[in-house]
């Protein structure tokens, strides 16, 4: 019998499984201690839980981004073949892009899973970006990009589809900046106060519609919109409450995470529950029975519409580590990506 994801997911999309989470780091001790992370978390859920993205845009000192993309290239060599590790270069309008993706393209590529191009403005910019992975030994590498510009957001349909593009993410912190004051301080955090100027970055209109706007882009092509970091990084009730608004209410399936305590999280927020995963398994074990014609289960009717709804659950519980039934293991065992 045929694989469920290849009976199910077709030209609608979906098709990019990534981890939930993106960790970024941009000091050599924390990425290595990152990347260690990340190969603890493996071996405990059984998956590569969250990406490591080692970072060069903010992480290189001024007159010292050379040294830094050598030292990225390195760490990235010496991770452990199972490592997930991404590279954000500098922008493409930067000095400093095209040595970057020369030597970190050039000569970790193979050990990459993508490169993030910060302050996309157009699709110009990743064709830009695209080219220069091309003149490389390694040009299959993907791309990520993110959106930090009113500009940016209102071409986002563009830039997600073109197709070297596996996800968008939303830079809130340069959006906000990007507006000249008219957005509020407040709307950068996620503690909403009672007037108009404490508008947190899930209330503030502009943001929210920002944020909306890059998750529609991304289903309407298939790629997978990453939400944007939590500033508060000791408070993890407030991480929960964004991370699980960002997967629950917004259709993000990715989320960023700049500090090692987010990453558990957004793991936890993104993930199925027991209920979820109880009751994807059935449905979907029972439209195999069917050989995926339709059938009626507790009363409801199914098809393949919702079979694919119950499978990306079951996908997604394997992605955040969550245990699933042997019946289904199977097929994750055999169909891995």
């Amino acid at each position: 019998m045929n694989h469920p994801r290849d009976v199910l997911l077709g030209a609608q999309g979906g098709n990019i499984a990534l981890p939930v989470c993106d960790h970024y780091s941009g000091v050599e001790a924390r990425m290595k201690k990152s990347l260690q992370l990340q190969a603890e978390m493996t071996e405990e859920f059984g998956a590569c839980v969250f990406d490591v993205t080692l970072d060069c845009e903010d992480g290189a000192p001024v007159g010292g981004e050379g040294e830094h993309a050598a030292m990225v290239v390195e760490l990235a060599l010496a991770a452990a073949p199972a490592a997930r590790v991404a590279v954000r270069v500098h922008p493409v309008d930067h000095p400093a892009f095209e040595a970057d993706m020369a030597l970190i393209a050039g000569r970790a590529g193979h050990r990459l899973c993508h490169i993030m191009i910060p302050k996309v403005e157009s699709v110009d910019d990743v064709i830009c970006a695209e080219k220069a992975i091309k003149s490389t030994s390694n040009g299959h590498l993907p791309l990520q990009v993110l959106i930090e510009s009113p500009a940016a957001v209102h071409r986002a349909f563009e830039i997600a589809a073109h197709p070297r593009v596996q996800s968008l993410s939303f830079g809130l912190m340069d959006f906000v900046s990007a507006h000249g004051g008219a957005i509020p301080a407040s709307a950068m955090g996620t503690q909403r106060g009672d007037g108009p100027d404490s508008l947190d970055q899930f209330s503030h209109p502009l943001v929210l519609r920002a944020k909306l706007e890059i998750a529609s882009a991304c289903h309407a092509h298939g790629k997978v919109p990453s939400h944007c970091v939590v500033t508060e990084f000791n408070d993890v009730a407030a991480m929960r409450a964004a991370a699980r608004r960002a997967a629950r209410e917004l259709g993000y399936t990715r989320m960023w995470s700049i500090h090692p305590a987010q990453i558990r999280p957004i793991l936890e927020a993104f993930a199925p529950s027991e209920a979820e995963i109880h009751l994807a398994t059935h449905i979907v074990a029972a439209a195999i029975q069917a050989r995926w014609a339709p059938i009626q289960f507790d009363g409801k009717l199914h098809d393949r519409a919702s079979y694919r709804y119950f499978w990306q659950v079951l996908e997604r519980a394997q992605r955040t580590g969550r245990p699933l039934p042997e019946t289904m293991q199977v097929y994750f065992q055999a169909h891995r990506h």
